[in-house]
């Protein structure tokens, strides 16, 4: 016979703490605390296992749950001296659900079921107060009418109200026991009109209709969005619990509260929580009454007159800390606790690990393994990586009001607010005369890289998580949201609308990157602290990790940014970022409208001293470490204007023909540019350009060496390589500049030329590439579009029900496709070292900074990833986790 039903209660139980998977996380626990010794009401759980079948078999219970729950109830009414549905000594229960993950959006709690029309007198009897009775029944009706017939709460609220009214009463304690003994008949009028058939009476009944009501919440929309958002499996499935109830609502030696055993908001080892006295779990959290301070100094703290449980009743209170140090030092983390004070006797009704922000988790995982409750290892496996944007970023402040204009896709965390402006250029007039601005695009381009510099946060209504937005503003560090479909841009009235609200150039607006949302208005932000718990876990984590962590920038800012975070190094410097300013954006313009070699030669040679400088001051900043540049990388065309007034523009600077730019730009005009005349392909077609950003890399290793002291070994990377070929190629250019630049300069470079792995033919070929490459760098944003066949900038219309079908277990350009992507980077790597033993291998793309993808890259053994400066302490998190998971220990 399958074991379905769990009983708890009385000193012992039927499970543990490690059985949340059968159990829930409440069931486990609380037959955790029945093991301790603790005073827990006694009751059972009915296992997720019940769930899975439930669903499985068309909504049917298994054959022998009935008697296993019969049987349990047997045991309850043992214990407590009472029995279910008996008319003289009525034993009540409570009802509540227990996944094994907490999942707000299931089914509420039941309290007092078992109440009657009979039973009723009896509890009248028993307690000696007909008010409190008469109260308890008719929340048990409000409840059960809500939760299981699934009845509108207004309902019962109204009629309440009414009632006070007419009574000239204000609070519910102005009620008297005829008052609820005619509120519980008004209740009952309710179910019977709305519902056409009477309240339930039968106990049995009852109960498993809140059996039933907690089993069906599983498949209710709001647990299926909430598990859709968190990778929740639906084949998990939830327990139940029903449990004795006992009363915090009996009168002044009876209350009933929640506590943390420290703070989550700042991690300080305190008690934190409130109570009420005379009430029961709901009237603490329903904001009806003001809950009481835990203890005396909270109570000063706030400046309350109302007694502290510390006072009102000490003798609880003190078995109440003694059981939150019990609890703290058992599960060795921050509890969540939940209890009842009946007539002096203190129950404990659940327990679970607390949430907390980031800012807490940090200092409580340190505070913790100083106090040797866990390890350093552990202590690194308790924080979320990705929960470390908190500390990173301004975040909109949780108490502030929210008018929610439009939402699109949470692109690039933090909050950000400023005046629309739809222009880039215009960003930077505003940056210039101090004006903060939110850049409003329907996408962007290379070309906005200035505007978007200058903008507090970026806004769009098309692209994805990777597209050009996206990662553009991580790697600035500033908020984006991307893809808010609902909003409509008018460039020509500089306008923007979404939801029946037209807003002009220079209104206020505030995005939050972290949640996706537009707000109206300027919304009050909290600004990020890093504390010296930061220092402490990154110290602990950079030990551990065995990858190493660089960075994604070309900018001195991003360097600088990226090395206070802890990068160690530049993974990716993308060379066409620093051709978009302004003299530079003439000269590339230059060298394209050329008509010849020699044409081009002499734009370039504008170009060089620039770019010699830009990799001067990189290389300066960096010291020592190791620097991948990356050679020209996107099609010609995106460095030309487009429309004919932007043409006429450009011209008109250039001293050009605007003819000519029209025909140019016609002429490299692509049908598909991300598969086009792009990366290595201009290397093999025009291999001065190479040529030019090779000698300016080497002068400027050269001169950074001299004013550093330190080595400076570059890594020249040649993108969209297809074939051994090409890279033979552009290789022998490069090292034909490097031997030049040693000539004339009389130093010695050491320097290594590699390719990136962003096609299946290079991963396929990657043995016999290897012959000529000294290392491999995974740029997995194209190696994603490539192998998948998905456009990244126009996924977002069709990822959202393929994530949602479960037909791909996540956005692939967020988190590393492992079967297909993964087994290219995987194949490449072993053949790559199958050729070149010591090959350095790493990753660039957009996953580099995602924990999940990190771990990925653990497990195939790269060398290093490299993430935007912002995400680089995530990534050294991550890091540090997946090397300690890879030995099998910790917690990660």
């Amino acid at each position: 016979m399958t074991k379905w039903v769990y009983a708890f209660g009385d000193g012992s139980a039927e499970g543990q703490a490690d059985m949340r998977n059968l159990l829930g996380g409440k069931g486990a626990n609380l037959a955790e605390m029945s093991n301790l010794g603790l005073p827990v009401p006694p009751g059972f759980t009915i296992s997720t296992e019940v769930c899975t079948y439930y669903y499985a078999h068309e909504r049917q219970y298994p054959a022998d749950l009935a008697g296993q729950v019969e049987a349990a109830l047997a045991r309850v009414g043992a214990i407590t001296g009472k029995a279910f549905g008996d008319s003289a000594n009525p034993l009540l229960v409570s009802v509540r659900s227990g996944a094994r993950a907490s999942m707000p959006g299931m089914m509420d709690t039941v309290l007092n079921l078992g109440l009657n029309d009979v039973t009723v007198a009896a509890l009248t009897k028993n307690s000696g107060d007909a008010r409190f009775a008469w109260d308890s029944y008719r929340r048990f009706i409000q409840m059960y009418s809500g939760v299981v017939l699934d009845m509108e709460h207004h309902l019962f609220e109204d009629a309440l109200e009414e009632y006070k009214d007419r009574k000239a009463y204000t609070l519910d304690t102005d009620m008297t026991a005829d008052d609820w003994r005619h509120i519980v008949g008004e209740y009952k009028a309710i179910v019977e009109r709305e519902l056409g058939r009477a309240f339930p009476q039968d106990p049995n009944e009852q109960l498993w209709g809140a059996i039933g009501a907690v089993f069906g919440s599983w498949m209710n929309a709001r647990a299926i969005k909430y598990r859709e958002l968190h990778g929740i499996p639906a084949s998990w499935g939830t327990a139940v619990n029903v449990q004795s109830m006992v009363f915090g609502n009996l009168g002044e030696t009876s209350a009933t509260g929640v506590a943390f055993t420290r703070n989550p908001s700042t991690g300080e080892k305190e008690l934190y929580g409130e109570f009420l006295i005379n009430a029961q779990g709901e009237d603490v959290v329903a904001g009806i009454r003001t809950p009481q301070d835990i203890t005396e100094k909270a109570r000063k703290a706030a400046g309350s007159d109302r007694p502290s449980l510390e006072t009102a009743m000490p003798e609880a209170y003190k078995e109440f800390i003694r059981i939150c140090g019990l609890l703290e030092n058992h599960y060795r983390d921050v509890q969540d606790v939940e209890f009842t004070i009946e007539r002096g006797k203190l129950w404990m009704l659940q327990t679970r690990n607390g949430k907390r922000t980031a800012k807490a988790a940090l200092r409580i995982a340190v505070e913790l393994a100083a106090e040797g409750l866990i390890t350093q290892e552990e202590a690194i496996g308790r924080i979320d990586p990705a929960a470390l944007d908190q500390l990173l970023h301004p975040t909109i402040d949780p108490n502030a009001e929210r008018k929610v204009l439009a939402s699109g896709l949470p692109a690039s965390p933090g909050a950000a607010a400023g005046e629309i402006v739809f222009d880039s250029d215009e960003a930077e007039a505003a940056k210039a005369e101090g004006r903060k601005v939110i850049l409003v695009r329907v996408e962007t381009s290379p070309e906005d890289i200035h505007g978007m510099h200058a903008a507090e946060g970026i806004l769009t209504t098309r692209g994805g998580m990777t597209s050009h937005a996206a990662v553009v503003a991580r790697g600035m560090g500033k908020p984006c949201v991307s893809g808010a479909g609902t909003l409509r841009v008018d460039y020509a009235k500089q306008t923007m609308t979404a939801g029946g609200v037209t807003l002009n150039k220079g209104d206020l607006v505030t995005i939050d990157g972290s949640t996706g949302q537009v707000l109206l208005g300027r919304v009050k932000m909290l600004e990020p602290e890093l504390s010296g718990e930061f220092a402490t876990l990154m110290g602990w984590a950079d030990k551990v990790r065995r990858m190493k962590v660089r960075t994604n920038a070309e900018t001195p800012l991003d360097a600088r940014t990226a090395r206070t975070f802890g990068a160690e190094g530049i993974g990716l410097c993308r060379t066409e970022h620093m051709f978009f300013d302004g003299e530079r954006i003439v000269a590339v313009r230059e060298m394209i409208l050329a008509d010849d070699e020699a044409g081009r030669r002499a734009a370039l040679a504008k170009l060089l001293p620039m770019q010699r400088a830009d990799f001067v001051e990189l290389f300066t900043i960096m010291q020592g470490l190791p620097v991948t540049i990356r050679l020209l990388d996107p099609p010609l065309h995106e460095f030309l204007p487009h429309s004919d007034e932007e043409i006429a523009e450009v011209a008109a600077a250039m001293g050009a023909s605007a003819e000519k730019l029209k025909r140019r730009a016609a002429e490299l005009h692509e049908f598909n540019p991300m598969l086009g005349f792009r990366g290595c392909r201009l290397a093999v077609a025009y291999p001065e350009i190479a040529e030019m950003q090779a000698r300016a890399i080497f002068e400027a290793a050269v001169e950074a060496a001299r004013k550093t002291g330190e080595a400076v070994i570059p890594e020249v990377m040649v993108p969209l390589v297809m074939t051994k070929p090409e890279l033979d190629l552009v290789k022998g250019r490069i090292d034909a500049m490097a031997a030049a630049v040693m000539k004339e300069t009389g130093a010695t470079i050491e320097y290594q030329v590699g390719t990136m792995i962003e096609l299946p033919r290079a991963a396929l070929r990657a043995g016999e590439i290897a012959e000529s490459a000294e290392f491999f760098s995974f740029g997995t944003n194209d190696l994603t579009q490539t192998t998948l066949g998905i456009s990244r900038d126009d996924a977002a219309s069709f990822l959202g029900p393929y994530t949602a079908k479960g037909i791909i277990p996540a956005d692939p350009f967020v988190t590393l496709d492992q079967e297909g992507v993964g087994e290219l980077v995987k194949l490449a790597a072993e053949r790559g070292r199958k050729t070149r033993a010591g090959i350095k291998l790493g990753i660039c793309g957009e996953h580099g900074g995602d924990p999940a993808s990190i771990r990925f890259c653990e497990g195939a053994g790269l060398d290093y990833v490299s993430c935007s400066p912002y995400r680089v302490p995530i990534a050294r998190l991550a890091a540090a986790q997946a090397a300690i998971g890879s030995k099998g220990s910790g917690t990660a």
